[in-house]
């Protein structure tokens, strides 16, 4: 095959990618469908509420422990969970743990799609919006006893437009800001304990959250956030006991998710899955002695009784006197319904909340009848949950039939099988597959494969080195074959560890045997040293992610080593810089305009960190860390930024010949520039403690240079290092490890296209820096008058990530029945589409021939 014909082969391929992806994700991640319209009661009035108004209060990612341990700072709140003016709940959160699905699962009692993961990231997103939805808002609203509020996190307003007659959203994504996001919240609530005309008040806190995505559960930060909050909960509460239109009015504390031990939250780890859940009121007294707190946890984080977070939906109703909304899987919480003392009030709720699941459940089953001419004969051994679920239902059918009235035993029994009946409908809704568009997932797959196929006859047919090649094909199907194994995906950073070494180690021991490496042996032995410290660098995964690590354990101990650590890591990329240079650039300016721009970089760096991990600096002296001002942090790194972009600019335009000066110093002065420019915006987007890493990175590319390695040795060596760096890094497989600390630098209000890319470079900094290098290596091949090189690598890259995504996609369709699909296989395959689209197509493919375009020239 011909370089030309290998080159419209391979440009096809990487243009089937995106479609298969698309296409794919329109059918595994569908809208749920929904029953529209508003509940309404029936014929019969629902007994009597005790309460008449509601302050739903959300602090996001309230860990249960944070509420309800030794170690809270929650006493005003522990209180009144003593004295029973306050009833506690574990409430367990489904994945995915973030804020949007979660709000859904709050407000109207259903399971978000996955697909929210992606809206929840989308500020300006709209078609996420419940406004056609019935929910306990809408629920409120429908009332029409009092106006609707809302204060906080700006979610609300997109999911419920139009819906609050007073609000002041405040964006999510902020995660540098621990106190004005959560000030712009209380500064409203004085004003609005006075007012009489409302009925709803939410108010949605962010700042406990971002303190955890910052700096972790054990942030010197959380205390005081901590005391805060509970200090809004005594100015509440306090205002319920004093003032006379509020004595009817339930106060709800709860978390929308909670957290991990690295802070982040997104998975199913068991901190991630334990809000708490508070109910509040003077009036609860009546039907709560109080409970012990603070108290230990009987599991991880289990405190007290745990409930699904969506059984907030019909208690509410129960309590406020609304019907229950018509997407709830929710299940009133039996604690409450000491509110009515008879039993018939009691029968009542729980059966209009059975009722109210049943029509979803047969809407869902339509050919299983749920009627009273089911046979005994069958009900003694139910083939299967809907049958056993059938026969439950004719049970309380019958019982319902005696009147409770006359039998204290049979209303007994008629709440413990109606409460049996809706715990079983709720697993069994709960866990229902998703209305997956099996047509799709095979039109995606087929256009994976056919980009797959499209890769190969590109790569073979300008390939010499077969039994590389063959290397490199093992390897992906190694790899796909792990996708179908949920532990192996979730520690998949042990896949690249490992065969980064053992390639390492192949290719060493290579270099040895053909006597090309002096001293011999001793690159082997320092490229594992840097392996085996990239591997500690941070625990990530499933299993290990809360064991110790250099960046989360030994850093913050030894601050000193960190920050000169940081310090050489700039100087050096300062040096290299300096050292690049073009013939018309004197080397007093190319020195002075680098020094500038990395001593901004620098100290911009410094002073963000000391903004939000104080504790970083423990060691640093005094008289130093009182000049780290976060006052000018924006102006610096846009600074920052604007330098860089101008030197890139300027470096390309020099290379392109478009001055009339165009010799440079050296063949490669250009691409080696860009190189280092890139390494500094990518070491000013990387945490702080990550940025050691990349002197590792120089050391492991300075020794792989001085490799005789053949071009397909070097596409496999890309492969493995970028993908073993993102784990480096801290990333992986799940939500919970995306780091947005980084995400909004030089960005002063929200823009989603500009989020986005620092969000992306943030976590992908490592990958990024090993395309960059691999051009290098790639260049060095060219100019020793390799042919085809671009051609072949990009063959390479591109023939692993079609087959890896085609493994995803072969995973996620077989066990979209698993039990693990949403919480482990779901999110593989978002990091899929951001490994296809963002770091090969748009780094790799798109970046990388720029680079090697302006490096040949």
């Amino acid at each position: 095959m011909t370089l030309r014909t290998s080159t419209a082969v391979l440009r096809l391929s990487n243009a089937f990618i995106p479609i298969a992806v698309l296409v794919f994700a329109s059918g595994f991640f569908p809208y749920k469908p929904f029953l529209p319209g508003l509940a309404r009661h029936g014929d019969s009035e629902p007994p009597s509420a005790p309460f008449d108004k509601v302050i739903f209060m959300v602090v996001d990612a309230l860990r249960s422990d944070f509420v309800y341990s030794h170690s809270s700072h929650f006493t005003f709140t522990q209180s009144l969970i003593s004295s029973g003016a306050a009833i506690p709940f574990t409430a367990h959160a489904t994945s995915p743990t973030i804020t949007m699905p979660r709000v859904k699962a709050m407000t109207t009692g259903s399971i978000p799609s996955f697909l929210d993961v992606i809206l929840n990231f989308a500020e300006s997103d709209t078609t996420s919006s419940l406004a056609g939805q019935d929910s306990w808002l809408a629920q409120m609203r429908a009332l029409n006893k009092g106006n609707l509020l809302m204060y906080g996190d700006d979610t609300w307003l997109k999911l419920f437009p139009g819906f609050f007659s007073r609000a002041d959203g405040t964006t999510s994504f902020f995660v540098s800001d621990f106190t004005e996001v959560d000030n712009n919240v209380t500064r409203h609530l004085p004003a609005e304990l006075l007012k009489t005309d409302w009925n709803t008040l939410a108010m949605h806190y962010l700042g406990l959250d971002h303190i955890g995505h910052k700096a972790g559960p054990r942030s010197p930060n959380m205390v005081p956030k901590q005391v805060e909050m509970d200090q809004i909960v005594k100015t509440i509460y306090t205002a319920l006991e004093s003032q006379a239109h509020l004595l009817s009015t339930l106060f709800v504390l709860c978390g929308d998710h909670g957290m991990n031990d690295a802070g982040n939250h997104g998975g199913s780890a068991p901190g991630e899955t334990s809000p708490a859940l508070v109910f509040m009121s003077p009036k609860l007294k009546k039907v709560s002695d109080g409970v012990e707190c603070p108290m230990e946890a009987e599991g991880e984080f289990d405190f007290y009784s745990t409930v699904e977070q969506s059984d907030l939906v019909p208690t509410l109703a129960g309590l406020l006197g609304f019907p229950v909304p018509l997407n709830n899987l929710g299940v009133f919480i039996p604690h409450f319904l000491r509110f009515w003392e008879e039993d018939s009030d009691r029968l009542e709720l729980l059966l209009r909340n059975s009722q109210q699941i049943l029509k979803l459940v047969r809407a869902t089953f339509p050919a299983v009848a749920f009627d009273r001419q089911s046979k005994s004969a069958e009900c003694m051994k139910p083939s299967s949950d809907l049958d056993d679920l059938r026969c439950r239902w004719r049970k309380v059918v019958q019982i319902l039939d005696i009147p409770p009235q006359n039998s204290t035993s049979v209303a007994a029994e008629a709440l413990l099988d109606l409460r049996e009946f809706l715990k079983l409908a709720q697993e069994i809704m709960s866990s229902t597959a998703s209305n997956y568009n099996v047509f799709r997932l095979k039109g995606g797959m087929t256009i994976a494969a056919l980009a797959t196929c499209l890769a190969a006859m590109a790569l073979f047919g300008v390939l010499s080195e077969r039994l590389i090649g063959l290397t490199l094909l093992v390897m992906a199907l190694n790899y796909g074959g792990m996708m179908f194994a949920s532990s192996y995906v979730e520690e998949e950073q042990f896949f690249w560890y490992w065969g980064a070494s053992s390639w390492v180690a192949y290719l060493c021991v290579k270099e040895i045997i053909t006597q090309n490496m002096a001293p011999p042996g001793w690159a082997l032995i320092t490229q594992l040293v840097a392996l085996r410290l990239s591997r500690r660098w941070n625990q990530t995964g499933q299993k290990h992610a809360g064991e110790a690590d250099i960046a989360r354990n030994f850093f913050p101990k030894h601050n000193l080593i960190l920050w000169s650590a940081v310090i050489a890591a700039y100087v050096y990329t300062a040096l290299r810089l300096t050292g690049r240079r073009f013939r018309s650039v004197s080397f007093g300016f190319t020195l002075t305009y680098s020094v500038i721009l990395s001593t901004t970089a620098l100290w911009f760096k410094m002073a963000f960190t000391f903004a939000d991990a104080p504790e970083l600096f423990r060691d640093v002296p005094r008289i130093f860390r009182d000049r780290l001002s976060p006052a000018y942090l924006l102006t610096q790194v846009r600074a920052v930024f604007l330098g860089l972009s101008v030197a890139t600019i300027c470096t390309a335009v020099i290379e392109l010949g478009w001055l009339r000066t165009r010799k440079l110093e050296t063949p490669q002065t250009a691409s080696r520039t860009l190189h280092y420019l890139l390494t500094l915006f990518l070491i000013t987007q990387s945490r702080a403690a990550n940025i050691p890493h990349f002197l590792l990175f120089e050391t492991q590319f300075y020794l792989l240079n001085h490799l005789e390695l053949s071009l397909m040795e070097i596409s496999v060596t890309s492969i493995l290092f970028q993908y073993s760096s993102f784990f480096a890094f801290g990333g992986s497989n799940s939500i919970s490890s995306v780091d947005l600390s980084n995400a909004y630098n030089g960005v002063s209000g929200y823009n989603v296209i500009a989020v986005g890319v620092l969000t992306f470079v943030g976590n992908w900094a490592a990958p990024i820096w090993w395309a960059s290098a691999t051009n290098m290596l790639l260049l060095g091949k060219r100019n020793a008058g390799g042919r085809g090189v671009l051609l072949q690598h990009l063959s390479a890259t591109t023939l692993f990530v079609t087959l890896s995504l085609l493994s995803v996609m072969a995973a996620c369709t077989a066990l979209r029945d698993h039990l693990f699909i949403w919480t482990v296989f779901s999110p593989k395959y978002l990091y899929s589409m951001v490994w296809c689209l963002a770091q090969h197509l748009i780094i790799n493919v798109m970046g990388g021939s720029i680079l090697f375009f302006i490096g040949t020239r």
